[in-house]
Parts: C-alpha cells; sequence; structure tokens
C-alpha cells in the first residue's frame, strides 16, 4: 500500500494505461490531467460532451486535436448516458467532467444504462496529509444523504474492499462522532457500537473498528488518555467513517484549502470504478483520481 500519491502514481506506471471515459469532458482541469495522464502511461481517453467546446479547450491547452477520441454529444444529458455506456462495454473506469454530482450520478444510477450493481454506491476519498503518516481514507461524503444503519453498514464493507484492493491489509478503522459514549439522542453512536461489535465477530473481515470515536481521540494517544478511551487504533487510523455526507464533505475540502492536504477520490460500489471529484479541482486532484481509478480498475 502507497503512503503517498507519488508512490501511487509510480504503481500506475508499471500496471500500464487503462481506458478512461470522461463524461461531460468540456472541462479543462480535467482534460489537462488526462493529457498527463496519457503521457505518463497511466491511462488513454475517450471523451464524451460538445466535440466544439473540447478542441476550443484542448487547443487552449497545446493537446493535439488526435490525441483522444472524443464523442460529440448536443446534451449533457446525452454525454451522460453515453459514457456510461461505453464504459460498461469498453472501458476501465467512468470520470465525471464538468457536470453537477446530481446529474452525473442519476446516468450511474440508471439501471437501464448497465453499471449500478446490486452493491449500495458510496464515495471514498483518499486524502494525503501533510502532518500524517500514511494515507487517509474517508467515506462516504459524497452520495448518501440519509444513512440508517444498513447503509452504514455497506459503506463499510466498501471501504474494506477498496483499501484490500489497494494491497492494506488488516485497516484500523475509526467510526466518527462527537463524542465515545453511546447516546440516545446521538443515533450515529447507537450504528457505530453495533457496528463495532460486527467487526468484533468477523463481520468484515481482518479488520480493527471502533467506534464512537471523537476526532481528537482518534488521532491523540495523549486525548485518548486525558478522555480515558480505552483504544487500540489510536494515531494510526487508515480508515475515517464520518456520520453524515455533510460531516465527511466539510472534513475533507477543509483539509484539502486549510491544510495542504492532497485529495483524490472514487465510488464504489459499482461494475467500473467510477472517479468522481468537485468540478472546482484543480489538474493535480484529477491527475491522482485518474491514478486511482488505475489501480482499482
Amino acid at each position: 500500500m502507497f503512503k503517498k500519491f507519488a508512490e501511487m502514481i509510480e504503481m500506475t506506471k508499471a500496471r500500464g494505461p487503462r481506458r478512461c471515459v470522461v463524461a461531460c469532458a468540456e472541462d479543462e482541469p480535467t482534460i489537462e490531467a488526462l493529457y498527463d495522464a496519457k503521457k505518463e502511461g497511466i491511462a488513454t481517453g475517450i471523451l464524451f460532451g460538445e466535440k466544439i467546446g473540447i478542441l476550443s479547450i484542448m487547443k487552449k491547452l497545446d493537446v493535439p486535436a488526435n490525441e483522444f477520441e472524443i464523442v460529440d454529444c448536443a446534451t449533457e444529458k446525452e454525454a451522460i448516458d453515453s459514457a456510461v455506456k461505453e464504459v460498461g462495454a469498453n472501458g476501465d473506469f467512468l470520470m465525471k467532467g464538468q457536470v453537477t454530482t446530481s446529474n452525473f450520478l442519476r446516468g450511474v444510477l440508471d439501471e437501464k444504462l448497465g453499471l449500478r450493481g446490486e452493491r449500495l454506491l458510496s464515495h471514498v476519498a483518499l486524502l494525503e496529509p501533510a502532518l500524517y503518516h500514511k494515507i487517509l481514507f474517508v467515506s462516504d461524503g459524497g452520495i448518501n444523504i440519509d444513512l440508517d444503519l444498513k447503509k452504514k453498514i455497506d459503506i463499510v464493507k466498501n471501504v474494506v474492499s477498496l483499501v484490500a484492493s489497494l494491497g492494506l491489509k488488516s485497516p484500523k478503522i475509526a467510526l466518527l462522532s462527537a463524542i465515545e459514549r453511546v447516546t440516545l439522542g446521538m443515533e450515529e453512536t447507537l450504528d457505530w457500537a453495533v457496528i463495532t461489535r460486527m467487526g468484533d465477530e468477523g463481520a468484515f473481515g481482518d479488520v480493527m473498528i471502533e467506534g464512537p470515536l471523537a476526532l481528537d481521540v482518534t488521532f491523540s494517544p495523549y486525548a485518548a488518555k486525558v478522555k480515558n478511551v480505552k483504544t487500540k487504533i489510536s494515531g494510526d487510523v487508515d480508515i475515517l467513517m464520518v456520520p453524515s455526507i455533510a460531516t465527511g464533505n466539510i472534513m475533507c475540502k477543509g483539509l484539502q484549502y486549510l491544510g495542504n492536504t492532497k485529495i483524490c477520490g472514487i465510488i464504489v460500489g459499482a461494475k467500473k470504478p467510477v472517479v468522481m471529484l468537485s468540478r472546482s479541482d484543480t489538474k493535480d486532484t484529477k491527475l491522482y483520481s485518474i491514478a486511482l481509478g488505475n489501480l482499482v480498475s
């Protein structure tokens, strides 16, 4: 398992390129990142969207017009639907371009288009914090809004499956809350207690899972000692499970913009990997996500 995104990039070069299908590719950082990925031997690309707009961006970036296959689409929906069909038939992973998350996911979730599987879809963000010693996985800060116990269990299974595919064995998982006690008025503490028990009984395989845990206890053995919280994972956590989409989204973007944290993200649970980022993300963030799509495809 890589500890830095630079190591992840090198791993993808060793694997060779994978075919990336981009929905609504009229986006400068996306095209720039995919061009870099092709030059590095990480990915080839097929771009769905308005051909005139795509070619205009490519010209601005000095990307040769014949560098990628381009499929001209009259509408955003056509670009999304066509890209989803293409990745199911011929692609290795799908990538979100200049389109809202809700519209993009509508296509991914459409059973008629062939990408949605039987599992719950969930988002996993990978973070390389400047002040932490390894990669952090955060889920789910991108898709699921109304979380019940069953969905939380499925999200845990999804992220455990992802980290296993990346070579991380025996991950340490923190189930985050504001407090460490099971409290009737805080639903996530009840759910996390159940999931911790399931983890102890082997429901998620070879993992070490604890919760509810507050964020300070998760990262500071000193805080755990002062608060008298018994934990075996404090200071060495691999996976953060958040109690809501808002928590995960705010935490990841806060670390990204205020904490000098590198980030990339992917959707798991579909028949093929789906790279999904914010429309405001930079070329580097999108390049890291393309590399991640390569590794898990």
